[in-house]
C-alpha cells in the first residue's frame, strides 16, 4: 500500500486502478502460504545428505540496493515481486526479470551494472476469461541456451473474484494459479505464447473448488544437471494430490510440451490444459522434502556436484526455529537435507501488520561468476537477492531489490 499522492515520490499513493491489484495480488509467493503453514509439520522430513557445504552471509558486506521502486521504476506497478532471474543474451549483457505483473527487464552489461528497460515485455491484460490464461502474468524462470532463443516459465494468476465468476469475494478463495510457457526469439526483448502453452495445472476448471487458492505457483529457476533442465513449483494441493512442492524435468524447454512432473518414481506426468475438449486429467506429483514453501532457487556449486536450494519460510517448531530465509544441500535432486536458516527475518509469510518495519521476501541466488549463460552455477561467494519490503498498517509499500554476499565453505568433495 502507499502513501498520500501529496508526498515524496518514495511515498507516492499508487493510481487508483492499480492500487486495488497491488492490495490484493501484492505478492504471488503469499497466496499459496495460508494453506501450507497449517500442514507443514508433515513435511518436515527429509533424506539427510551429507553437511559438507555451509553458506552463510558475509559479515562485511552490507546489503546493496539492486532496484528502489521509489526512484527507478518506469511506472508505479515497478517494484520486486518475484525471485530474480537473470541470463546473458547473446550479445554477452545480461538479462534480469524480477518485478511485478506489467514484466520489464533490468538489462547491463554485468550484474553489477543493470538498469529498467522501460519496454514491456509481456503485459499482463487482465482478461476475465479463464481459458485464455491472460489475466494477471509474472514472468518468472527463463532458459536459453543461445542468448537469443529465451524459453519462459510464467506464474499465471487468474482472480475470479475481479471477473464476477466467484461465488465468494476474497482474492485468495477465488484464486486459480496455472504455470504456462512462453518464448522470446529476440533475446527476452518481446514474449509470446508457446504452443502449448499450459505447463502445470489443477486437473479442474477454475470454478471447481472455490473457497481456497487452488494450482501451481511460483516456479524456480529453470537449472540444469548437464543433461536435463529442471524447475520446482509449489501447490496447494487438492483431492488426491498432496501440497507442497513438485519437480519437473525436460531435455528440450524450448517445447513447453516437453516438461514432466515426478510421480514418485519417474517424471512421467504430463499436465494439460483442463480447458481443453479432451482433457485428462493426470496422477498427482510427488512433493519434495523439505520444500514445504516454494523453491526460491536452485543452483549448483562449482567443482561439487552439489545442489543449494533456497526459499522463505515461517517459524515451526520443527524445521524453522524463525522467520527467514532456509537452504537446504543434496547431492541429487530428490534427496535434500534438513534446512539450515541463512537470514533471519519476518517475511511475506509473517503477519504483516505486526512485523514491521520491514520484512525481506523473494530469495534468490546469482553469481557474476557463473560458467552457465542461466546463472544456474555459483562458486564460493555468490549473491543472495532478495527483495526488502516496507510494511505499515498491516500493507506493504516502498520495495528494494538488493543482494548481500555470500560465502560458501566445507569439502564439497565429501558429496560426490
Amino acid at each position: 500500500m502507499m502513501e498520500d499522492a501529496g508526498l515524496s515520490r518514495a511515498q507516492r499513493i499508487v493510481p487508483a486502478q492499480i492500487s486495488s491489484r497491488l492490495q490484493m495480488a501484492r505478492a504471488p509467493a503469499l497466496r499459496t502460504v495460508l494453506l501450507w503453514l497449517g500442514c507443514l509439520s508433515i513435511l518436515v522430513a527429509t533424506t539427510v545428505v551429507s553437511e559438507a557445504l555451509q553458506m552463510k552471509l558475509r559479515g562485511d558486506s552490507g546489503a546493496e540496493v539492486v532496484f528502489d521502486s521509489a526512484h527507478d521504476g518506469c511506472a508505479a506497478e515497478d517494484m520486486p515481486d518475484i525471485n530474480a532471474r537473470a541470463f546473458r543474451n547473446a550479445q554477452g549483457d545480461v538479462v534480469m526479470f524480477a518485478l511485478y505483473d506489467m514484466n520489464r527487464a533490468l538489462r547491463g552489461k554485468d550484474l553489477a551494472h543493470l538498469k529498467l528497460d522501460c519496454h514491456v515485455v509481456l503485459a499482463s491484460h487482465f482478461d476475465p476469461d479463464p481459458t485464455h490464461y491472460d489475466d494477471r502474468n509474472f514472468l518468472t524462470a527463463t532458459w536459453t541456451t543461445d542468448g537469443r532463443n529465451v524459453a519462459a516459465l510464467v506464474h499465471h494468476e487468474y482472480h475470479a473474484d475481479l471477473h464476477g465468476r466467484c461465488t465468494f469475494h476474497t482474492d485468495l478463495a477465488c484464486w486459480y494459479n496455472t504455470v504456462v510457457a512462453y518464448q522470446s526469439k529476440d533475446g527476452g526483448a518481446n514474449f509470446v505464447k508457446s504452443h502449448p502453452l499450459v505447463v502445470a495445472a489443477a486437473p479442474f476448471r477454475q470454478d471447481v473448488g472455490q473457497g481456497r487458492h487452488r494450482g501451481f505457483f511460483n516456479p524456480s529457476n529453470i537449472f540444469s544437471d548437464g543433461t536435463y533442465e529442471y524447475f520446482f513449483a509449489g501447490t496447494t494441493g487438492w483431492d488426491g494430490q498432496a501440497f507442497g512442492a513438485c519437480l519437473f524435468r525436460s531435455a528440450t524447454p524450448e517445447n513447453s510440451a516437453s516438461w514432466r512432473a515426478y510421480d514418485g518414481h519417474a517424471f512421467s506426468i504430463r499436465y494439460d490444459d483442463p480447458y481443453a475438449p479432451r482433457f485428462n486429467a493426470p496422477q498427482p506429483c510427488a512433493a519434495i522434502s523439505p520444500f514445504a514453501f516454494p523453491v526460491g532457487a536452485v543452483v549448483r556449486v562449482h567443482g561439487s556436484g552439489v545442489w543449494i536450494a533456497v526459499f522463505q519460510a515461517s517459524q515451526n517448531a520443527g524445521a524453522f526455529p524463525v522467520d527467514g530465509f532456509y537452504y537446504a544441500t543434496g547431492k541429487d535432486l530428490l534427496h535434500w537435507s534438513a534446512p539450515h536458516l541463512l537470514l533471519a527475518g519476518k517475511t511475506l509469510f509473517s503477519n504483516l501488520c505486526t512485523a514491521g518495519p520491514s520484512i525481506i521476501a523473494y530469495p534468490s541466488l546469482l553469481d557474476p561468476t557463473a560458467k552457465g549463460r542461466n546463472f544456474d552455477d555459483v562458486g564460493h561467494a555468490p549473491f543472495l537477492y532478495y527483495a526488502k519490503i516496507d510494511v505499515a498498517k498491516c500493507g506493504t509499500g516502498r520495495r528494494r531489490l538488493v543482494r548481500q554476499k555470500l560465502t560458501i565453505t566445507g569439502n564439497a568433495d565429501r558429496h560426490r
